[in-house]
């Protein structure tokens, strides 16, 4: 239960923790051969740059042979400066990450990026790869599959692994053009892949599509992260409430798993443990936070909280499965719930499941207007309220079960 976070929503460990920089990261070589400006740092800034490479045996590693290189020169472009539209983009130079151990390689796939107006970072081997994505977060990753020591097969599932980097693409370059290694490539996270030698062409189309990709999805990450973030400071409006949010999270993953979900399902079940209650943002602390019993005017106001969380929530299509359980976690078995007043299979089976842990994390932890249940007084009150036709008989034996083999 306590690796749920690595498992459906991306690990935040520091994946490189573990990882000696003094002994396993080489030097970064910047002093090339192509007509570049040196910089410093890590990283090449080409944005003013106009970029003159003169076609020789270096460039041929990664290169179609039967790209037109006119008067023996690569096709000189002058890149856009910062700030300015590049290569489509309305912002800042997309950085592309180049990792390969062999340097001939390297400056092939630096000139064509820069070319196309993409700032160009380095990395010599997989170590290096991994220090240089987390300083500077790259907005895609030109990966060589062979590499001594860390391959790039290990370098993209430690990136795919970590929530700070899993929105990364990676575009795998190889030799290989066996079918196992694309298997292993697609296991590990890989975004796309192209053969060496490549066209120019065909990197410039892949590499746009893949950062424009990236951004969208940023971007719906973003909206999802503010979601969270709304639904832990209503949370936190009720300090009685305790760590709701994140015990109905742990439980939740445990019971959809003891009821072999679908990996989706779980994290649905696991997000609703957050923004269930998202619509009380909503609500007015003189009823949120009242202590007494609740008016029937106050009772209505309290019982919208559920729409206002479907309706904050309906923009994201990521989180459809999520919204049935927001707004019908309050439905009974016999149809006395609200707020469309569902009977037994009319309620969302999601919604019902999260009804299980809801109820028994609000039994078993102390409230203002009661002391925390044990274990087996909880199933008790859960039985009884199942025997009026409030729960789903079934799915209550199957969570009784589930509660007393957790104790063994």
């Amino acid at each position: 239960m306590v690796q749920w976070k690595s498992k459906y929503l991306g690990s935040t460990e520091e994946i490189v923790s573990g990882l000696n920089p003094s002994n396993n990261v080489n030097g970064i070589d910047l002093n090339h051969d192509l007509g570049l400006n040196k910089v410093e740092g890590c990283y090449l800034s080409l944005s003013k740059q106009n970029v003159m490479a003169e076609e020789t045996g270096v460039l041929s590693s990664w290169m179609n042979p039967h790209v037109n290189t006119s008067n023996n020169l690569l096709v000189s472009k002058t890149l856009q400066a910062k700030g300015s539209t590049v290569n489509g983009f309305d912002c800042d130079a997309p950085k592309v990450l180049v990792v390969d151990d062999h340097r001939a390689s390297r400056l092939t796939a630096v000139a064509l990026l820069a070319m196309e107006g993409y700032e160009v970072i380095e990395a010599d081997s997989g170590y290096t790869a991994i220090e240089m994505v987390t300083q500077k977060q790259p907005d895609l990753i030109l990966l060589d599959v062979m590499m001594a020591g860390m391959d790039g097969f290990q370098v993209c599932q430690l990136l795919k692994q970590d929530e700070q980097t899993r929105l990364i693409p990676v575009i795998f370059i190889t030799a290989l053009n066996d079918k196992r290694s694309r298997i292993q490539g697609i296991e590990v996270g890989a975004d796309d892949f192209l053969t060496k030698p490549f066209d120019r062409l065909e990197l410039a189309a892949r590499v746009k599509s893949l950062v424009r990709q990236k951004r969208l999805n940023e971007d719906l990450d973003h909206a999802e992260k503010v979601l969270f973030s709304i639904a832990r400071a209503i949370e936190s409006r009720d300090p009685n409430t305790g760590n709701h949010c994140e015990r109905l999270v742990t439980l939740g993953e445990a019971f959809a798993e003891f009821l072999n979900l679908s990996r989706n399902q779980i994290r649905d079940l696991m997000w609703s443990g957050y923004l269930h209650d998202i619509g009380k943002v909503g609500i007015p602390d003189a009823v949120l936070l009242k202590r007494g019993k609740l008016t029937p005017e106050e009772w209505d106001t309290m019982k919208k909280h559920v729409l206002m969380g479907e309706q904050i929530c309906q923009p994201l299509r990521s989180m459809r499965g999520v919204i049935p359980i927001i707004r019908h976690h309050h439905e009974r078995w016999d149809g006395s719930g609200y707020p469309d007043g569902l009977k037994e299979d009319e309620i969302p089976y999601l919604a019902q499941v999260f009804q299980m842990i809801d109820i028994y994390d609000a039994l078993t932890n102390e409230r203002p207007y009661k002391r925390a249940f044990s274990e087996e007084e909880a199933l008790s009150v859960m039985a009884e309220e199942t025997a009026k036709g409030w729960r789903n008989p079934k799915l209550m034996l199957q969570f009784t079960e589930f509660i007393l083999s957790s104790k063994q």
